[in-house]
This record gives C-alpha cells, structure tokens and sequence, in this order.
C-alpha cells in the first residue's frame, strides 16, 4: 500500500525580462519572502525602489492566479492563507553596449535583464501543528529529562608542563639579558 501525501498547491507568476539588475530586484523580494501576501503587497506599495511596482504586480498576479486555478480545479484555498513561498530574481540576457572611451577606444559594458518568479502557497502545516494536543505521557518525561541534561559533569584539563632543563635554561638567559642591559 503506497502512502499519498497532499502537498499544499503551489501557484506562481512570472515577470520575464525586465530591465533591472537581479541583484537589486533581490533588494525588494527578499523583503516579502514567508509574508502573508496581504502583508507582502503592502510592503511592496510603499517600498521606494523602480523594481516595487513590478513586483506588485507580478504578487497581484500569482494570487489572480491562486484564485483562477482554485476555481478551475475545484480546490479549497483560502486566499487570506497564502503565503509568500519563494520570491526569486533570476538572471536574464544580457545586452552588450559600448561606451567611448578617451583616445578613440571603447568600454564594453553590460545592461543586465532579470527574469522574475514569485510563488505562493497555501499554509495549512501551521495551522495542523498549533491544534493538535501533545500527548500526557510526554510531559510527564519532558520535565525529568530537563533536569538530568542541565547538570553535566566538566572536567578540567591539567596545564601542561614545562620540562626541568627550559626551565633552568631560561633562568640561566635571563641574567645575561640584564647585565648586558646595564
């Protein structure tokens, strides 16, 4: 008998080709990564960056998305739990331009193109973690395998020690030091 597991249904949307570099769009969508998307929308609405509104719009889509694919397929999902799964800002083609340079030459220089993924999903885990009751067994243990972890036993290391002759030898260079100071 095989096991079937539900996995939570992802839904994602893409912006391709914008002209923005990934690591700066990287700026903005690590700021909504595992936010609420409510939350995340907000966030990106009053975020001061060219990319923001971008991003907003890619968020917007994906949840339109979340809603059309749940309605089509006949799922349960609950718009006010979708999370933000993954926000990520992929690199693109890059487009070679030259810029001229003193002397007659010529700085070659790259517009960087970042391709855009966000994917949400739906927290349900959570939600199953918080309701379920840890069993009374459990915490009758619980308490006494506290007590015997705090008290651990140290042993302390004896310092090494020096041999007869280095210490002898460095009394014996100690006095020379002396009288050739004086």
């Amino acid at each position: 008998m095989a096991k079937t597991t539900t996995t939570a249904p992802e839904f994602r949307a893409e912006a391709k080709f914008q002209r923005v570099s990934p690591q700066k769009a990287k700026l903005v969508l690590d700021l909504i990564k595992g936010k609420p998307v409510g939350q995340a929308i907000n966030i990106v609405a009053f975020t001061n960056k060219r990319i923001a509104p971008v991003i907003e719009k890619t968020l917007r889509s994906a949840v339109q998305n979340a809603q059309y694919l749940s309605d089509e397929r006949g799922l349960d999902v609950d718009v006010d739990k979708l999370y933000v799964k993954t926000a990520v800002a992929n690199d693109g083609p890059r487009m070679k331009r030259i810029r001229p340079a003193p002397m007659g030459r010529a700085f070659r220089y790259q517009r960087r193109i970042a391709h855009i993924v966000i994917t949400i999903g739906e927290k349900k885990a959570a939600a199953a973690a918080v309701e379920a009751p840890a069993p009374v067994g459990e915490t009758t243990s619980a308490p006494a395998a506290k007590k015997t972890a705090g008290k651990k036993t140290v042993t302390k290391k004896a310092p090494a020690k020096k041999s007869a002759a280095k210490k002898t030898a460095a009394k014996k260079s100690a006095p020379k030091k002396k009288a050739a100071a004086k």
